[in-house]
């Protein structure tokens, strides 16, 4: 019996996931959490050394609960979570903490190469705004502000990657320097039309190219395991893809106009645009949806930071829950909606994204009054997550010019039929869930598979099937006053 190693670098955990390669069923998985670090307000950083723990630590216990014999690994696939920025030496030895994508230490840079209107430049070649969320401009940060790496970097030893980076070159003895074109179209760096490294844009945050990692394939031969303690040497490394591309492959969104909503720590949607670069006018992104056989295929995405954070928050800020799952129970305790009415949760911790972009925004909670409960606020949180979603679906309609029917969602969260069936009616469409919530691991294991040769892509994309579907509530009216309120908040509060 074979199987694909998927690896799910996540931003709380890493998940190692095990794929049966004759049924492609999910044979095991587990994940490993890890520490945040908030050394100031607005900042966010991760330890690389915890990161590269909880790989091991993943991929040593799938192994051992499944009794699986990892000389029966057929393929590895690494998905991870994008923007994140990583320095290391020559020898794969962090330089700095881990700049991660929720991190805004660079606003006001992003704000100074807006002034020198550069802006659009930017925008035309990555299909990207000037925000601190991407790579391009905590790679600078670390340039300019950490000893260690500019130390490297004048003796030419220094070494920047994204996440998968990072993960291939431990995973490959630190023979394998690549990232793939998903994950390097988040860095402000890459021209999307040629999928290569932009030297005017290299040039204005002031990065080496040396010091970047070559753009490939998202499916194909990125060497094998080599001096591992917890995986035996030459196992074939073949897929690398950001996690939203992932999970839109791994919702079968290889064709053109295929969407997908991803719940993870924030929310992500992905249009696909097919070979089609499509720039938005609703403050949408364009970006890479995966790259094969050196044709670049492309998609629209919606940013909303925080989703299932905010429902973390609840849990081990507020203290109201014990366990993330355990507020839909308490959100569900609200029968009369009238109380309701005036209650926003607004989750804006780490900015406010798509189609706003407003980096600086922080959250809120408004509209209590004495008989304001946890209760209340439990499913203030879940609206919240769902209002801030139905204002990226509505900049798809605009950019696609079309009232979209249906939308794929994934990840944890969506194991919550509240959430769901509010998600629904907020945005009057029918949401699916598929049977293998998943999709981000799988998604990089089918990639994994494709790139070892051993199956081409139409073959394994017949592999989705549907759990569920849920249709807009009847309580409409009061879904209406609330996205209108919303609105009037948005506009009040940040714009």
């Amino acid at each position: 019996m074979n199987y694909i190693l998927s690896i799910d670098q996540g931003t709380t955990g890493t998940t190692a996931l095990l794929i049966n390669t004759q049924t492609f069923a999910i044979d095991h998985k587990v994940n490993f959490e890890f520490p945040q670090h908030y050394p100031k307000p607005g900042w966010v950083e991760h330890d690389l050394d915890d990161i590269w723990h909880s790989v091991q630590m993943s991929v040593k216990e799938v192994l051992s609960s499944s009794n699986v014999d990892a000389n029966h690994i057929k393929c590895i696939g690494i998905t991870n979570q994008r923007e994140t920025t990583c320095a290391f030496d020559l020898n794969g030895t962090p330089l700095a903490k881990a700049i991660v994508w929720q991190d805004r230490r660079t606003s006001k840079f992003c704000q100074s190469l807006k002034d020198d209107g550069v802006e659009e430049l930017f925008k035309s070649k990555t299909g990207l705004p000037l925000d601190p969320y991407f790579s391009g401009t905590k790679i600078h940060w670390l340039l300019n502000n950490n000893q260690l790496v500019k130390k490297h970097s004048e003796v030419k030893k220094l070494r920047f990657g994204t996440i998968d980076t990072y993960l291939l070159y431990k995973l490959s003895g630190q023979s394998s320097f690549k990232t793939d074109a998903t994950n390097a179209s988040r860095t402000l760096l890459m021209d999307l039309e040629t999928g290569d490294w932009d030297s005017e844009l290299l040039n204005i945050l002031g990065v080496d190219q040396s010091t970047l990692p070559e753009i490939c394939d998202s499916f194909t031969d990125y060497g094998t395991t080599k001096g591992l303690q917890f995986l035996p040497d030459g196992i074939p490394i073949t897929c690398l893809l950001g996690d939203q591309q992932a999970a839109l492959f791994g919702q079968a969104g290889v064709k053109k106009g295929d969407m997908k909503c991803t719940y993870g720590t924030g929310a992500f949607l992905l249009l696909n645009t097919g070979e089609d670069i499509v720039h938005s006018e609703n403050g949408l992104l364009t970006t890479c949806a995966y790259k094969h056989n050196e044709q670049m295929y492309y998609a629209l995405e919606g940013s909303s930071y925080i989703a299932g954070a905010a429902v973390q928050w609840v849990r081990d800020n507020l203290g109201f829950i014990d366990t993330s799952p355990a507020i839909e129970e308490l959100a569900r305790t609200i029968k009369n909606l009238e109380e309701m009415e005036n209650v926003l949760f607004l989750p804006f911790f780490s900015g406010l994204g798509s189609p706003y972009w407003k980096p600086d925004a922080k959250g809120a909670l408004i509209g209590l009054t004495r008989d304001t409960g946890r209760s209340h606020i439990a499913r203030a949180c879940l609206e919240g997550i769902c209002l801030s979603i139905n204002d990226i679906i509505k900049a798809f309609e605009q950019d696609s010019n079309t009232k979209l029917n249906s939308l794929k969602v994934d990840g944890g969260a969506v194991a919550n039929n509240l959430l769901l069936e509010m998600q629904s009616t907020f945005s009057n469409l029918n949401i699916i869930r598929p049977e293998v919530i998943e999709t981000t691991a799988f998604g990089a294991g089918l990639g994994a598979y494709i790139g070892s040769g051993a199956v081409k892509l139409d073959e394994v994309m017949n592999l989705w099937k549907e759990d569920k579907t849920f249709s807009p509530l009847k309580e409409k009216d009061y879904f209406y006053k609330k996205t209108e309120l919303w609105n009037h908040v948005i506009k009040k509060l940040y714009l």
